[in-house]
């Protein structure tokens, strides 16, 4: 039986808040409303002090923090976090893509990192990840298992499977895929593909969506019954045989 993520709560069935730092303001108006879409409480703020501020009264399950801001930078939140005593989950979000820097900013304390430009669907998906193993969410299903038809898409450890067989995918392909899957028998347009699965700053063409689709059909249906479906002038959408 088909089935689309199901929402996470708090232990109370309050739904989950997540704090949004950075001085973009384009940055956190997208990604609050993108959070928001999944039903989270979301708040935002543009500084270092700021965030200190909103970790305090909004007390957000999990925090999404810029490591490149005016004043305070995030690796300095993140410090003064965590000598109060304030365990949250932290998502780093930073230009910076060296490895030294990613290794910096997790033993600082940081849970998780993605660099710019990155896809609404991964911040997503981290996020989610990050207060499960916190335990400071809580999901309706045991595992995060998206399926349709013999196709399943764990969002935890990125496996899929087509019937019995492990299925390789590249990390946008799985992006691709999970979004199509989430929105199973709904049709997303291009427009929308570009603005969940590629960056957050619109930087692609639909032409790529079309080059990732065949490559995802290749992959996901070729000698099999299709579930990729093209709806001409529209978009694509993900669907079970009838």
């Amino acid at each position: 039986m088909a089935h689309t993520t199901s929402a996470l709560t708090r232990p109370d069935g309050s739904p989950v808040r997540v704090a949004v730092v950075d001085d973009e303001q384009m940055l956190t108006d997208l990604l609050s409303m993108a959070l928001r879409m999944e039903g989270w409480d979301v708040k935002t703020a543009a500084s270092g002090l700021e965030a200190l501020a909103l970790a305090r009264d909004f007390a957000p399950d999990a925090m999404v923090l810029d490591i490149m801001m005016p004043d305070l930078d995030g690796m300095g939140v993140l410090q003064r976090l965590r000598q109060s005593g304030n365990e949250v989950p932290v998502l780093f979000l930073t230009a910076k893509d060296a490895v030294g820097d990613r290794v910096a900013g997790l033993t600082a304390g940081g849970d998780d990192y993605v660099t710019k430009p990155f896809s609404l669907e991964e911040v997503v998906a981290r996020l989610r990840a990050l207060m499960r193993r916190a335990g400071t969410a809580l999901s309706a299903e045991a595992e995060p298992i998206l399926r349709v038809a013999d196709l399943s898409l764990n969002e935890d450890s990125h496996e899929v499977m087509r019937g019995d067989e492990e299925i390789e995918l590249t990390a946008t392909e799985f992006e691709l895929l999970r979004f199509l899957m989430r929105n199973q028998r709904r049709v997303v347009s291009k427009a929308q593909i570009l603005d969940r699965v590629w960056n957050y700053d619109f930087g692609g063409r639909s032409s790529v969506v079309e080059l990732y689709i065949s490559y995802l059909r290749k992959k996901i249906d070729a000698g099999r019954e299709p579930l990729i479906h093209t709806v001409r002038g529209v978009g694509y959408m993900v669907k079970a045989p009838q």
